[in-house]
Parts: C-alpha cells; sequence; structure tokens
C-alpha cells in the first residue's frame, strides 16, 4: 500500500443483493472521498453483479454500543409485559404472525 492510500480514511461496505431486503456489511475499503469510496466498492464487491445497491459509511462516523453496558443497554423485557402480545388471540386470517 502506498503512503497515501495508509492516509485516506476507511469505509465500510454494504451491499444488498437481489433476493435481500437488507444490506449486509461485506467489507472494508481505503478512499479518499465518498465518491471513489463507492466505485471501489462497486469494483470490489459486486464484480458479479451480486448486488443491487451499495452504501458506503466512513468508519470514523459508525457510533457502536460498549460490550460492558450490554446489561443496561439489553436489559430483560420480563417486566414490560406490554412487549409480549400474550393478550390476545390473533384471527386464522392472520395466523402468519
Amino acid at each position: 500500500m502506498s503512503n497515501t492510500q495508509n492516509e485516506w480514511p476507511l469505509w465500510e461496505v454494504f451491499v444488498r443483493s437481489r433476493a435481500g431486503l437488507d444490506h449486509k456489511h461485506c467489507g472494508s475499503l481505503h478512499a479518499a472521498d465518498d465518491k471513489m469510496a463507492l466505485h471501489m466498492a462497486r469494483e470490489v464487491y459486486t464484480r458479479r453483479q451480486e448486488g443491487v445497491s451499495i452504501w458506503v459509511v466512513r468508519s470514523n462516523h459508525i457510533v457502536a454500543s460498549d460490550p460492558n453496558e450490554k446489561g443496561q443497554l439489553f436489559d430483560p423485557a420480563d417486566d414490560k409485559v406490554y412487549r409480549h402480545p400474550t393478550f390476545y388471540e390473533l384471527p386464522d386470517s392472520v395466523n402468519h404472525m
């Protein structure tokens, strides 16, 4: 890698496949700007036409939860009965829910 590429920001690449509804993270790359990142992502991650949409996001713009705080963030919902649809029965016409 050249010295210039080492200074380029890191971008995360997400691709939505033809069959999928959501974008999946497929890798990272270095690029000078968003246009270059999008172009490089297309060349690297969709060469076989396996995608219909690409997102590129600068890695330093991603905010992540702290694994040490998972208890606070993902506390059990046992005390939140309104989140559990056990109060009623679904009609047969919507039993696929």
